[in-house]
């Protein structure tokens, strides 16, 4: 009879054990669990695109876990929540993919969408975004501009905007949603290392 019963606990344990495992979020689900492999060559767009992959591993870690109460938190009645902080880096994001894609940004994703879409949607703009930069063969930022069309009105930036703009922008917002967690009680996995780009053992 104790044969019979261990036995049992032994196929029920399997079984929870691979239910779980097929629950579990797998590293190939969303981009940017780890940061690419590096380009053999330092061109332009390489170098771009390795800043776009460095702001995708940070913010998929910045984001990773977050709870209700950590999307609401806010430090102060005046200042924005994470929620709306991550929906800024979302219209970021756009505006980062859209540049490599050549197209102009007409209005703003929207921001109604779960949390879950939000970030989903964040991650796959960073990485489309990368790789079109790296498969460019010209290897030429020059006619990837920053459009803005508004009605009739087009204004056009170069590339240099978008260093120093939507993508140092983002990765500032990344630091507050770290600060913000560890505020409200969930701080940011300490085995990441963003200077490899990968979890510490």
């Amino acid at each position: 009879m104790k044969i019979i019963i261990t036995f049992s606990l032994l196929i029920l344990n399997a079984v929870m054990m691979q239910a779980q495992n097929e629950n579990a979020p797998k590293k190939a689900e969303l981009p940017y669990y780890e940061i690419p492999e590096s380009p053999e060559k330092f061109t332009n767009v390489n170098v771009a695109a390795r800043m776009i992959d460095g702001l995708g591993f940070r913010y998929y870690w910045a984001t990773e876990g977050l709870r209700p109460e950590d999307l609401d938190y806010k430090p102060s009645e005046d200042a924005r929540d994470t929620r709306h902080t991550l929906e800024h880096i979302y219209g970021l994001s756009n505006t980062i993919v859209n540049a490599s894609k050549m197209q102009a940004n007409d209005g703003s994703p929207d921001m109604e969408i779960p949390f879950a879409d939000m970030r989903k949607n964040t991650l796959e703009n960073f990485k489309t975004a990368s790789d079109i930069l790296k498969a460019s063969k010209k290897k030429d930022l020059k006619k990837m501009k920053i459009i803005f069309k508004r009605g009739d009105s087009i204004s056009e930036y170069p590339y240099w905007n978008m260093i120093n703009g939507p993508i140092a922008d983002a990765i500032w917002h990344c630091g507050q949603v770290v600060s913000f967690r560890r505020a409200s009680g969930n701080p940011f996995n300490g085995k990441v290392s963003l200077f490899t780009g990968k979890l510490r053992e």
